[in-house]
């Protein structure tokens, strides 16, 4: 689904993400994991083009999406949610979900006034779509409160069904979990496998918690200072003694994996 080629990102004289080159399998679960500063964030940044890439290729089922906008690769497929939830405060939930979708004629105001039975059909099948994302969720009962009234945890589902209404190929999850409640916790994890499993719908997560992400990632890459330490299965990276000594002595390691 991606193909990350030897992309590096800079700011200044920092390389924030070094050389970095490995793939995110399509229909699969993919863990991004390693200690504060590893360089994720940025990673997903340039990924989904919030962040220019300094050098190197990214890849959309084979397409080069390198110099494309955030809102160009998301119009193919692209999604994404971040730590800090991006919700439109003063909207309900419902709201929320209904301005995320993609509705071309409704993004023009000329089509109310001309194409107005085509617009409100439109409207109908956005709102539609918004009521069946609001109840995958179990946000039944915050349907109508305005979104900066949520708690920390119903944000993070918020994020969630926002990118879900744009109908992606795949997200990225940027600590989804961070931050709420284990009741929660297992609630977006359920709904992260049925999405998989039931939509064929492809993810790649930064995630923390090691036991999360070896319950939900088909493959998991370790980042270290802005370069791919390991990669494998969530058992085979939590044996290895590299990723140990990135998570619990300070990030230190020697070489490149």
């Amino acid at each position: 689904m991606i193909s990350l080629d030897h992309v590096s990102v800079s700011f200044g004289g920092l390389k924030a993400v070094n050389n970095v080159s490995f793939d995110i399998p399509s229909g699969r679960i993919t863990g991004l994991i390693g200690p504060n500063g590893a360089g994720k964030t940025t990673l997903f940044n340039a990924i989904a083009g919030h962040v220019p890439v300094t050098s190197g290729r990214v890849l959309l089922e084979g397409a080069d999406i390198t110099k494309l906008k955030p809102h160009e690769r998301a119009a193919l497929g692209l999604a994404r949610t971040f730590q800090i939830p991006h919700e439109f405060s003063r909207l309900s939930v419902l709201e929320n979900f209904m301005a995320a979708a993609a509705a071309p004629l409704g993004e023009n105001v000329l089509n109310v006034v001309f194409r107005r039975s085509r617009f409100l059909a439109e409207e109908e099948a956005v709102t539609r779509a918004a009521r069946q994302t609001v109840r995958f969720l179990e946000l039944d009962r915050v349907s109508d409160e305005k979104a900066g009234n949520l708690s920390g945890g119903q944000k993070k589902l918020l994020e969630l069904g926002r990118a879900l209404m744009r109908a992606p190929k795949i997200v990225l999850l940027d600590e989804i979990c961070a931050g709420i409640n284990r009741t929660l916790l297992a609630k977006i994890a359920d709904k992260i496998k049925e999405l998989n499993t039931g939509r064929q719908l492809t993810f790649c997560l930064i995630e923390h918690d090691l036991d999360y992400v070896s319950k939900l990632c088909d493959n998991v890459v370790v980042m270290a200072q802005g370069e791919v330490l390991t990669r494998g299965s969530a058992a085979e990276v939590r044996r290895d003694e590299r990723v140990i000594e990135a998570y619990f002595g300070g990030g230190k390691y020697e070489g490149r994996a």
